[in-house]
């Protein structure tokens, strides 16, 4: 099985999953952490080194304030509880968005998480927070101005590495695949520049039922697929 370096989920289906169920959407939230675990654990297992997970988006601070204040409430109990497992099994956790505008007391728990896992190599687990590709471009882009106003940096130096690392993403490599659950057919202002070549997969399975099995199935997909990164077939069968 050929593993992605950078696997990347966009983990949809929580709150459908419990209406489905005639019960209040936190509760799929709820069985979407206990997902959260279950992949993390397989990717590790399986020697995936870096993993992302779009866990709360920019435009998510639309939804109605009693879930957003759930959703908050969950975010910090996970980081809280998970701790030790991270510590245990040398799981690093990075974060990427704009996380100034979450809670404060759930930006204390990140921030300690974040400082206290640091030193661990095995897995890299990034949760994308208040994140959105728009914001996380402009916000590069005005940094790399602000350079150049500065005089610390030229124009002309400016270049698709010199912009990658102004990126929250600085020192990911780019996901080699992106997994999308629940049916939607769409990459909703996530990692827009990051995933300029990645290969994308969809699944009707609504997140709180996306098994290791079904990771698997999205493993054995990528796997089959021929990466051209722009160049003819022959060519990619030549330099593979």
């Amino acid at each position: 099985m050929r593993i992605p370096q950078h696997l990347a989920i966009i983990m949809d289906g929580n709150g459908r999953w419990a209406e489905q169920r005639q019960m209040p959407r936190i509760f799929g939230h709820r069985q979407g952490v206990e997902t959260v675990r279950s992949v993390v654990k397989e990717c590790r297992a399986l020697g995936v080194p870096h993993l992302t997970l779009y866990a709360f988006s920019s435009e998510n601070w639309g939804r109605p304030a009693s879930e957003v204040a759930a959703l908050m409430e969950l975010l910090g109990l996970f980081l809280a509880q998970e701790l030790e497992t991270l510590m245990a099994e040398d799981i690093r956790l990075r974060v990427i968005g704009n996380t100034s505008l979450l809670p404060v007391e759930v930006r204390q728990v990140l921030d300690d998480t974040i400082k206290r896992t640091a030193e661990n190599s095995r897995l890299v687990l990034t949760l994308a927070l208040s994140y959105g590709a728009r914001d996380e471009i402009l916000r590069a882009v005005k940094g790399l101005a602000t350079e150049v106003e500065g005089g610390e940096l030229a124009i002309s130096d400016i270049d698709e590495q010199r912009f990658s690392a102004a990126l929250d993403t600085a020192g990911l490599p780019d996901p080699d695949l992106l997994i999308r659950t629940s049916g939607e057919m769409r990459i909703s202002n996530f990692l827009l520049w990051q995933l300029a070549y990645a290969e994308l997969y969809f699944t009707d399975v609504l997140w709180p039922d996306f098994s290791a099995d079904e990771l698997r199935r999205a493993f054995d997909d990528f796997a089959a697929r021929q990466r051209r990164f722009g160049l003819t077939a022959a060519q990619s069968v030549s330099d593979s």
